[in-house]
């Protein structure tokens, strides 16, 4: 039974939403309903949806085990969890891990909440996607529980827009992977990937020193997310232009289209 409306729905209609409530399954009605009230309030605050990844698009982790010889220093430089709001590098002792957050991270939710809605999607499990999310938005600033994970997916390895409630036409996805998203292909923006750690350059088949182990790392006003940013404001300005009044009538992956073109060229 739908908990909002208190329609029965089939196994095989509805899609379930349980990033938003434990065991809350919604009709399709009732999805296109909530999509369009939605949508009408974001155009009146001149927003968008923002579809962000976690891992190599807003940050890096690794297993503490897979931390080389080289990488060893980074345990005493890593910030306190106590305020995460300060750091960068944290050593999540309790999942065995450590995680890297990009540069110009903070600033790119804190400017980008103001032009977009934003999601958390990640190919990671659901504990560890609240973690990353903790880490990213202390102060639930920015998500306000709109994290999903591979648990609330409905296909097997692949990202799709049925479990986000935004419709289509006014949806942004930044995503490292393009396979990932088969069906949505025409509002992924791809991110370059981000590899901190020497096992993330391992997984994809570099053969370099990674930036930790050249104790380096990304620029922060040069960097990968400080670039999207800029391309994220083109997509907003030229979205809600004076020119026509008509809002809900527009479709911002003609805007990508558009832009990556002109990019290209």
């Amino acid at each position: 039974m739908c908990i909002l409306c208190g329609q029965r729905v089939d196994d095989e209609s509805g899609v379930t939403f349980g990033y938003i409530h434990k065991g809350l399954r919604l009709g399709n009605d009732e999805i296109v309903r909530l999509r369009s009230t939605d949508m009408k309030n974001l155009l009146r605050h001149k927003k968008l949806y923002l579809v962000l990844d976690l891992d190599h698009t807003l940050l890096n982790s690794t297993q503490l085990n897979h931390l080389t010889a080289e990488e060893e220093y980074l345990k005493g430089q890593s910030d306190s969890l106590q305020d995460v709001s300060k750091g960068s590098l944290f050593m999540l002792e309790f999942m065995h891990m450590m995680t890297k957050l990009r540069p110009f991270v903070r600033t790119f939710l804190k400017e980008a909440s103001e032009m977009f809605e934003m999601y958390i999607y990640t190919m990671g499990d659901r504990p560890y996607a609240l973690e990353m999310a903790k880490l990213l938005d202390p102060k639930k600033e920015y998500f306000n529980g709109r994290v999903i994970s591979r648990d609330d997916g409905t296909q097997k390895h692949q990202k799709g827009l049925d479990v986000v409630l935004g419709q289509d036409s006014a949806v942004v996805i930044l995503d490292d992977t393009e396979n990932a998203w088969t069906k949505h292909k025409d509002n992924l923006i791809l991110m370059e990937r981000y590899h901190f750690f020497a096992s993330s350059c391992r997984q994809f088949g570099f053969d370099c020193r990674s930036l930790s182990q050249l104790k380096s790392d990304e620029s922060e006003p040069d960097g990968a997310l400080a670039s999207i940013l800029k391309i994220l404001r083109q997509i907003h300005h030229i979205f809600f232009d004076e020119l026509d009044s008509d809002l809900a009538s527009r479709d911002v992956r003609q805007v990508c289209l558009l832009l990556s073109f002109e990019i290209q060229n």
